[in-house]
Formats: structure tokens, sequence, C-alpha cells
């Protein structure tokens, strides 16, 4: 049976064969895209489009609205209403069934 620093010695070993072996292959693979990218016409920036802050361009638009939803309370006193979502009103109180719309 090997001792702890035989088989520390091992692993060393083994781990810098695996570096040396990664390297060896990771050049023929660069190699490998470069050829490709020039075979093809391609820049970096058509494989990885660099990303700025925020939403990507042309994902949403500020000038497009969402469609209100239709409201669910009413306050009789004042004609406010609410559509159920977000913060509750104060208007609704502990019952806000009483204020509900009948639905059609």
């Amino acid at each position: 049976m090997a001792t702890y620093q035989e088989l520390m010695a091992q692993k060393q070993a083994l781990e810098a064969q695996i570096e040396q072996a990664r390297a060896n292959e990771v050049e023929s693979v660069i190699e490998q895209i470069r050829g490709l990218m020039t075979q093809y016409g391609l820049a970096p920036e058509d494989i990885a489009p660099r990303r700025g802050r925020g939403r990507p361009a042309g994902a949403a638009s500020t000038s497009t609205e969402k469609a209100s939803l239709p409201p669910k309370y009413l306050d009789p006193k004042t004609g406010k209403t609410w559509s159920g979502r977000g913060r509750a009103p104060a208007w609704l109180g502990k019952r806000p069934e009483r204020f509900l719309i009948p639905q059609e």
C-alpha cells in the first residue's frame, strides 16, 4: 500500500500531465476555431456579442404600454376603482367584497 506522501506526489504529477494535455488540446481547438472563422468570415462579435447593462436592445420599448385590466372594485362615494392588482386602496377596508363590481 502506498503512503500518503507517495499518493500526493502521484497526484501532483498527474495534475501536471493533465494541465499539459489540456494546453496542447486548447491550442488545437483555437486553431480550428480561427480557421472556421476565416472560412465563414465571422468576427468575434458574431460568436459572442457584447451585451451592455440592462435590457437587450429591442426587447421592449417604452412606447408600448400594457393593456389595463378591468376594474373589480368600485368605491361608490368617490367613483374610484381598483383592478385587484398592486397595493389595495384604503377605502376597501377589511371587507373588500362589499365593493366588488358584479361580473356580467
